[in-house]
């Protein structure tokens, strides 16, 4: 008779990422179908996927821009206004919905066996396709809204930006996936915790308002959100190669969380079905 394994046991760290290997196709066609289900029930569709962020961007824009002058000494505030809230909401939308994908999946959890980290993967998977028509229009705001912007060859280094914000998404959606899944008031927590970081991260304003305080200045240059943002103006805004510190620094904070995430979550596996 062979060896029983008990239901929900979790495996060893390698076999594990062999099983989220083996669902792959699994993962990316479920949340290629989420997404195209996603908005069926309103009216205008699809269509509320980019109106969000550009009503975001109307808000900040009169706000900030017109009521608070914030938009003092940048060239293009519409297209520096714009990057940084079309970024930063790619970030918001999948770091919330990675980390609140198991709570909401528990049915589903207790009813099948399958590595539970195919959740956070499958909602970040989701929202970076979801995210791809926002990134498109993101740069035909910047082509028509004045002063124009002409497309350059630098506009293709976005490909690994995003790639890397995806992967950073996915680490801390990992880690948060575990931890509200174990205390949900978190859950409470996460939006104060967003907005402290999209005020950090120079979305409306110069970070060089900052550069007689070195030490503010040190923090918002070490968030990775504002490292995304940072980089995308530079090719998009300005024309010019990113500093090589620039994505050291990305990769680092995005293979360093990936790399955290994955071993925290997995070594709470067995915990999500009792959850």
């Amino acid at each position: 008779m062979g060896k029983l394994t008990r239901v929900g046991a979790r495996p060893g760290f390698l076999d594990y990422l062999v099983q989220l290997w083996d669902f792959r196709q699994f993962i990316f066609y479920d949340a290629r179908a989420r997404v195209q289900s996603g908005t069926r029930r309103d009216k205008l569709g699809s269509a509320w996927l980019l109106l969000n962020p550009v009503f975001n961007g109307l808000t900040y824009y009169l706000i900030f821009g017109l009521l608070l002058h914030t938009s003092g000494g940048i060239t293009n505030f519409i297209g520096y206004l714009v990057i940084g809230i079309f970024m930063f909401q790619l970030s918001a939308g999948s770091i919330t919905n990675g980390a609140r994908s198991i709570q909401q999946s528990k049915s589903i959890i207790q009813a099948f066996n399958f590595p539970r980290a195919a959740l956070p993967i499958g909602v970040n998977l989701r929202e970076l396709m979801a995210n791809v028509p926002l990134l498109i229009a993101m740069l035909l705001i910047v082509l028509v809204a004045p002063p124009a912007e002409t497309i350059s060859w630098l506009w293709l280094l976005l490909i690994p930006v995003v790639v890397l914000q995806f992967v950073f998404n996915l680490g801390i959606g990992l880690i948060l996936a575990r931890v509200i899944a174990k205390v949900h008031d978190v859950t409470h927590l996460l939006p104060l915790a967003l907005r402290a970081v999209m005020y950090g991260s120079a979305v409306f304003y110069s970070y060089e308002r900052f550069i007689d305080h070195p030490f503010i200045l040190t923090m918002m240059r070490m968030n990775p959100i504002f490292i995304v943002i940072d980089i995308v103006r530079d090719c998009v805004l300005y024309g010019r190669v990113p500093l090589w510190q620039s994505w050291a620094a990305l990769s680092l904070w995005a293979l360093g969380a990936l790399g955290v995430g994955i071993v925290f979550f997995w070594k709470g596996e067995e915990s999500y079905v009792r959850g």
